[in-house]
Formats: structure tokens, C-alpha cells, sequence
């Protein structure tokens, strides 16, 4: 049994600290959850998510832990989701069902979990009513006792006072259509920590403590302003081109992305290494002296651990520490000296490393200390149209927590023209302030034409001209207008030249968040064994933003390279429908180091928010002592946002694939992940989206579609269970919506409960797991409703007036 450790026991002081890369987020309310804590869980059962988010209020304010329990076992729930890839064992969508002995159930795990439910309306419990199909209305609430005889489950309901414990198969109900159920294959939330997740082969040899833990210590880290240092490769190998694209990348950098009161430093390196600024603040002229230090010339060799501890004493200047400083560290080449002699010296310093690799030639240390620094490792070329190393040195943003402050990368385009080179960019109504147009050429400046919705037009006279360079800048002044801007670029030479776009902004107003992209792979290497998946997450002030069109470019340093329209349909790779998570499988695995670049392609129609909550620990109505009740949960208040056409581009970690020689990758079709089942009359219909040949590519050859009226038949013995025969169904392609409609070939009597699963088969006779199971009951209305519980005979309720005028409302039974 999984004990709770003493994180419950003893509360410990909380500090307010907010940090975007930490794994865990204490900031202020989401507009939707209100305090609410929750886990942001992008990828799927036993797999790691992203943060835990804690409100100041619900750790400082004891009036939540009724509602939601104590912060230690609170802390534990959230934990579990956020280390080990469990999920909920309720259904906030779903909380009553019908189990297989056609007795309505709440939504729980286990089911030694006991109370009642019962409506409370104007303060008086009544019983509860039914839907359509003699299930409660989602009026009607479960209350648990609050005295109880089991110790599970956390993921449940860690308010209770007896839960200690996680589900074991013992104990688990695998019948609840929770979330658990659903992405783990009916699993139990131990089986998935012991058996699937980061910590399976740590926790086999785990034994009970033999004393009490030590008080956890932490170390809280707040930046007053972020401190950044450049250290950049100025070696022989980056002459030409890769020194060009440095100081092309480094400008829109310093003139664009980093913040006003930031502090940056800038080490040039080769043989030796070389200050080119200490430590400067920016303000006033600052960007601009920086931007003039930067190298134009290199020669030498690639001493690397020389050009990182000249980095790492600039980043002391300030307060003799680089604990929590950054450094963006590019080079090209392999090292001349042993970059992993100085490795732990680097991890040791406390910065948080991103680097750089130019070439097929860059170190793989680069990778390791990104890695174990929690920075980023993006790759890039000196190509120029792919205008890969702007976008990498665009993604260096760090934020205090005011969104409003970043530079949000709007457009990364470029071309090889002889003519003209026109777009069209919509700039959206979140967005607007410091609003720039940097266009990079490859050998002559072009004829420039920007217009504004209005019709204003700007031309290369309004703009900054660096010949050195070769880049042209307009600076929207004030704040640009939203709409449709028309660029057109004439390149004035008789050949072909390349150019490049890049247009960022920042958000309009100091009250409206802009809407946000951020691109990442599920992980940052494969061997080719398993597809990787490729997430962007978009959104507006946490809010999901839905129906965006996203592409996903990736693209290998050998040269292939692959686009992917991600999805946001809670099938295949996505794993919750409509949460503005977007996602794919990237199954054509070749060797290399790949770049991630993402980009939201304008469309019309609205584009509206969501705000579901789909990882976090249930507000817990009431409990029967006798029948407590807890403050009413807060109304949601967040209106569905309309946002309009709008244009984005995120740049992600970049990731490295390295299939054996000799190994072709080859894959089944994937698992299905959102079958469903409705019966009317004696017709069965199911829909699913359809999965591809390889994973959610191509079309798959066939389904094996079967039945049981036992969940473990289905769930255990999917092979012994009844074939329904699929020879008229012909699959669609992946991605697409499949449906499909029988008629059982033996009767079904009315309150019988039928499960259903689906293989597919592709032409290589390669199978994919079998789906999620869906279940339906056959239900013919009679007069009189099954069997419910009944509230409390004799009620007497007293009113308690707490902070906010919220009521709390106390019912006791005699």
C-alpha cells in the first residue's frame, strides 16, 4: 500500500514565487478555476505532465480544505498527476452511472466509498431527479460519510480523512467511466505508478520508512530582473554566412525579444575568450550600443569551455551568482578542447543553459547540458529562407507573470523570389504595441510596400536600413491597427534572391492578455522504437483557444523534413477533446536532429475559449457527519473569448532521432481512443475517428469490432468476445470520423448494460491495442425509477456567514 508521506502532517510556510519553467506554479487565479488546484496533463497514462498550479489563497486560506482537503494530500493528488501520469477517479461530466447489476453508482473509486446524494434546493434536501434515462439530473450530488472504512483513493477524494492510499486492483472499480478508466485501460492508479510510470524501477525496491522524513527544506528563487549572457562562437568555421545569420538572429534579439530592465552580457569565443559588453541594463540606448559590439569577423578554434566560464563570471557582475541567470550559448563545430571536462562545472553554476547547435558538427554535450540545466537545445542552419536561427533566438522569453509584457512572434516566413515576395498578416485585437517588420535579404535590399487595414502605406523610407547587416526594420508606431496588413517585397535584381519576414508584437492593452502558442515533443529522443508526439498549446490568459489551424513543421539538419496539421480532438495522439492542446504523432522516423517550429494559420470564423478543467482534486460538496455542507462552489464567470483571424509562430526544444542502422520503423495503426456507443430500439451505433495505417497516417486495412454483456470479457479476453460482422464497413482515412451501425444478432432485454472495443489492422497484418471500451444500456422508460438513496429524513439547517457573504449551510440528522 502507498502511504501518504508527512507532507500532510505538517504544513510548511508557502512562499509566493511564479516561474514558467517550474514544475510547479504558485501565481494567481485562473480566470476559469478560480482556486482550484489543477495539473496541466498534456500526455497520456504514465507519462509526465507539465506543472501544478496553487493559488496563494488556497494555500494560505483554511476555508478551502473542507472543500477540496487538506494541502498535504491535496499536494500528493496533484503530484501523482504531475510525476507519475495518473488521472481522476471522478467525473465531474459523469457522476452517476449504471454498474452491470443495474444499480445506479456514483462515479468513484473505490466503491467501499459510502454516502448519499440528494439535491439541495433553497437550502432543503430533496430527493433527486432523472434524466431520460432514470439517471439523476446533474442537479443531484454524491455527499460521502465523513467517517469512512477505506483508505482509498487519492485521486478521488483526498478530502476524506481515511484516505491514505492509492487504488490497487484490489479495490479499484474498474466499471466508473472516470478519466482514470478511460487513459489507463481500466488500470488502477498503483498498477500505472508501479508499473508504467518514470519511477516504476525506483519504486520495486521501495521500502517503509523506518523513522519520520526530515521537514522538507526549499529554496525559494525569485529574479528581480532576468540576467542574460551571450556567449557566441566566433571560430573559424562560423566565417560567411553562420556569422551573418549570428548577427542578424543576436539584433532582432536585443532590439525585439529581450525585456526593458533586463541585464545582458556578451562573450565572444574561438582560441580564446573575450568580454565584448559586461553586464548592461536595458534601457534608453542600450539595445542598440549592445547590437553595435556585436561581432562581424571569426577565425580560430572552438575552445568552448573557455568562451562558457568567461560567460558564466559575466553573469556574476550583478550579484556574484549565476544561480537563475541565462545563457544563450551557440556554436557550430565540434570542440577543439573537451567540452565534457567542463560539463559539471557549467550544471553546477545554477544558470539555465540554452544552446545552440549550427551544423551536423555541434557537440552532443549540447544536448546534455541544456538538458540538466532545464534549458533549451535548438537546432538551427545557416539556410536563409528556413530562417531558423531568428526563430531560435525569438523563443528566449522569460516573463515575471505579466503576459503583456512578451514578444509574441507573429510570422517566420521567407522565399526565393526573382519577383515579388506578398503576404498577408492579420494583426488580431489582443495584440498591436511595439509591433516590427524585420526583413532580411540575401544580397540587395528590396522594394518595400507595407499597408495597414486603413490603407496606410509604409515603405523602405520609414524604415531602418543596416547594410552591414543586411536587414530593413519598421517600428509600427503607437499601437498597430488590428486587421489585414498587405506586405509586398519586389526583389529589384534580374536573379533570384532570398528574403525573409519575421513580425512581432505585444499585447495591445495592459489589461487583455495576447493569445499565446507554445510548441513541444512529448519527448527530446528516440531510438525509433515508438512514435513521438508533437504538442502546441494554444491559448489566451490560461484559457484555451479552440478551432485553431496548426502546422507543424519538422525539420532534420540532414535535410528531410515534414509537416503535420496537429489536432485537437481528443483522439489519437490528443488526450482530452476541445482543451486547446493540439497535437500529433510524428511516426516517420529518420536519424537527425530536428527543429520544431509552429505555426497558427489564419482562418475564418470565430475563435472561441473553453474552459475545462480535466486534471485537478474535486470540490467536494458536503459531507453526512450528520449532512455538512460545504460553501457553494463559485460560478464560472469567463466568457467565451472571440478573438477573430490571428497569426502565430512558436518554436519549440528542438529533439534528436537515432535509429539503429539496419532498422526500418515501421508501426500499427494506433489505439483508438474515443469510441462511443448509443442503442436505439435494438440498433447499436458506434463512432470513432478513425486511426491510419501507420499510427494516424494513411488508412488502416480493417476493424475487429466485438461485444460482451461482461466488462472483464471485453477488458481481459477481448479475442473470446462476440465478432460483430464489419464487412460493410469500409475504414476513411486517418483523422476522419467513422461510424457505424448493427443490429445485435441475439435479443437485449431492457436494462442491460453492453460493452464495446475495436481493433484495427493495417495491410501488414500489424495490429494497434485495443480501444478505450464503450458502454451503453438498453433502457425502455417505465413508470417507476430504479432503486436511488434517499436524503436524510429530518433536516434542521443553520446559516453560517463567513468572509465573501458566502453561505455555508449545516445539516444535521437526528
Amino acid at each position: 500500500m502507498v502511504i501518504i508521506s508527512a507532507l500532510h502532517k505538517k504544513l510548511l510556510e508557502i512562499f509566493h514565487v511564479f516561474q514558467l519553467q517550474a514544475n510547479i506554479i504558485i501565481d494567481s487565479p485562473h480566470p476559469a478555476y478560480r482556486d482550484e488546484p489543477y495539473v496541466k496533463q498534456m500526455k497520456g497514462c504514465g507519462e509526465e505532465s507539465e506543472y501544478i498550479h496553487f493559488t496563494p489563497n488556497f494555500l494560505l486560506n483554511d476555508n478551502l480544505l473542507n472543500a477540496y482537503g487538506p494541502r498535504g494530500k491535496v499536494f500528493v493528488h496533484e503530484w501523482a498527476h504531475l510525476r507519475w501520469g495518473v488521472f481522476d477517479e471522478y467525473n465531474e461530466k459523469e457522476p452517476f452511472y449504471f454498474s452491470q447489476n443495474q444499480q445506479i453508482q456514483p462515479t468513484r473509486c473505490s466503491t467501499q466509498v459510502s454516502g448519499h446524494w440528494f439535491e439541495i434546493i433553497n437550502g432543503h434536501a430533496t430527493l433527486c431527479r432523472y434524466d431520460d434515462t432514470w439517471l439523476p439530473t446533474k442537479e443531484c450530488q454524491f455527499f460521502p460519510d465523513k467517517d469512512q472504512k477505506t483508505s482509498a483513493s487519492v485521486m478521488y477524494m483526498p478530502s476524506l480523512d481515511s484516505v491514505t492510499a492509492f487504488c490497487h486492483e484490489g479495490d479499484h472499480n474498474i466499471e466508473a467511466p472516470n478519466t482514470q478508466n478511460q487513459k489507463c485501460d481500466n488500470k488502477a492508479t498503483r498498477t500505472v505508478i508501479f508499473q508504467h510510470s518514470v519511477d516504476k524501477d525506483a519504486l520495486q525496491t521501495l521500502k517503509p520508512l523506518q523513522s519520520a522524513p526530515p521537514a522538507p527544506k526549499f529554496t525559494v528563487i525569485q529574479r528581480r530582473s532576468r540576467v542574460v549572457c551571450l556567449i557566441l562562437d566566433v571560430s573559424g568555421s562560423m566565417q560567411g554566412q553562420r556569422i551573418l545569420r549570428l548577427q542578424q538572429a543576436a539584433t532582432i534579439f536585443l532590439r525585439e525579444i529581450v525585456e526593458e530592465g533586463a541585464y545582458v552580457g556578451i562573450v565572444k569565443f574561438s582560441t580564446s575568450a573575450d568580454i565584448i559588453s559586461s553586464l548592461t541594463k536595458i534601457e534608453g540606448y542600450a539595445r542598440e550600443s549592445l547590437i553595435s559590439k556585436l561581432p562581424d569577423t571569426a577565425s580560430g578554434s572552438t575552445n568552448m569551455c573557455t568562451g562558457l566560464k568567461l560567460g558564466f563570471e559575466v553573469l556574476q557582475q550583478d550579484d556574484k551568482s549565476a544561480v537563475g541567470d541565462d545563457v544563450i550559448f551557440l556554436t557550430d563545430g565540434e570542440a577543439t578542447d573537451d567540452i565534457q571536462s567542463c560539463l559539471k562545472s557549467a550544471v553546477n553554476s545554477g544558470a539555465i543553459i540554452n544552446t545552440i547547435a549550427m551544423g551536423l558538427s555541434a557537440s552532443n554535450v549540447l544536448v546534455t547540458m541544456a538538458n540538466q540545466t532545464d534549458g533549451k537545445f535548438i537546432v538551427a542552419d545557416e539556410n536563409l529562407i528556413s530562417n531558423q536561427l531568428v526563430d531560435a533566438f525569438s523563443s528566449f522569453t522569460m516573463s515575471d507573470g505579466d503576459l503583456t509584457k512578451l514578444t509574441i512572434q507573429l510570422v517566420s516566413t521567407g522565399s526565393s523570389t526573382t519577383g515579388w515576395f506578398n503576404g498577408t498578416v492579420p494583426i488580431d485585437r489582443t495584440v498591436g504595441n511595439s509591433t516590427t517588420f524585420t526583413i532580411i535579404y540575401e544580397r540587395s535590399a528590396p522594394t518595400v510596400s507595407i499597408h495597414a487595414p486603413s490603407g496606410s502605406a509604409y515603405d523602405q523610407t520609414r524604415m531602418t536600413h543596416n547594410a552591414a547587416t543586411k536587414t530593413l526594420t519598421l517600428n509600427i508606431p503607437g499601437t498597430a491597427e488590428p486587421g489585414d496588413w498587405r506586405y509586398s517585397f519586389f526583389n529589384t535584381e534580374s536573379t533570384a534572391q532570398a528574403m525573409t519576414l519575421t513580425i512581432t508584437s505585444r499585447a495591445a492593452r495592459d489589461d487583455v492578455p495576447p493569445v499565446m502558442v507554445k510548441a513541444q515533443m512529448n519527448q527530446l529522443a528516440s531510438d525509433g522504437s515508438k512514435p513521438m508526439v508533437v504538442f502546441a498549446e494554444v491559448s489566451q490568459n490560461h484559457v484555451p483557444v479552440l478551432g485553431a489551424k496548426v502546422m507543424a513543421t519538422l525539420q532534420s539538419d540532414t535535410g528531410y523534413s515534414e509537416d503535420l496539421f496537429l489536432l485537437d480532438n481528443g483522439a489519437g495522439a490528443d488526450n482530452f477533446k476541445n482543451d486547446g492542446i493540439y497535437s500529433r504523432y510524428f511516426a516517420k522516423l529518420i536519424s537527425g536532429r530536428y527543429s520544431l517550429k509552429v505555426r497558427v494559420i489564419p482562418q475564418e470564423g470565430a475563435i472561441r475559449g473553453s474552459h475545462n478543467r480535466n486534471s485537478g482534486a474535486l470540490y467536494v460538496p458536503g459531507y453526512i457527519v450528520d449532512v455538512q455542507l460545504n460553501p457553494q462552489k463559485p460560478p464560472v464567470s469567463v466568457q467565451s473569448a472571440d478573438v477573430g483571424r490571428f497569426i502565430r509562430t512558436a518554436t519549440g526544444e528542438s529533439f534528436v532521432v537515432n535509429v539503429p542502422k539496419g532498422v526500418t520503423t515501421k508501426f500499427p495503426p494506433a489505439k483508438i481512443t474515443d469510441l462511443r456507443a448509443k442503442i436505439q430500439v435494438d440498433t447499436i451505433f458506434l463512432s470513432w475517428t478513425a486511426p491510419g495505417e501507420d499510427f494516424d497516417f494513411g488508412t488502416v486495412e480493417s476493424y475487429d469490432i466485438r461485444w460482451s454483456k461482461h466488462l472483464k470479457t471485453i477488458l481481459y479476453n477481448f479475442r473470446n468476445a462476440t465478432p460483430v460482422n464489419t464487412s460493410a464497413l469500409h475504414p476513411q482515412e486517418a483523422t476522419l470520423d467513422e461510424q457505424f451501425s448493427f443490429l445485435p444478432e441475439v435479443a437485449i432485454k431492457n436494462g442491460t448494460t453492453l460493452f464495446f472495443a475495436i481493433q484495427s489492422q493495417d495491410k501488414q497484418a500489424l495490429k494497434s491495442e485495443v480501444s478505450n471500451i464503450a458502454q451503453v444500456t438498453k433502457f425502455v422508460p417505465s413508470p417507476k425509477p430504479p432503486e436511488i438513496s434517499e436524503p436524510p429524513l429530518k433536516l434542521i439547517i443553520s446559516i453560517v456567514t463567513i468572509a465573501c457573504a458566502v453561505a455555508i449551510l449545516a445539516l444535521f440528522i437526528f
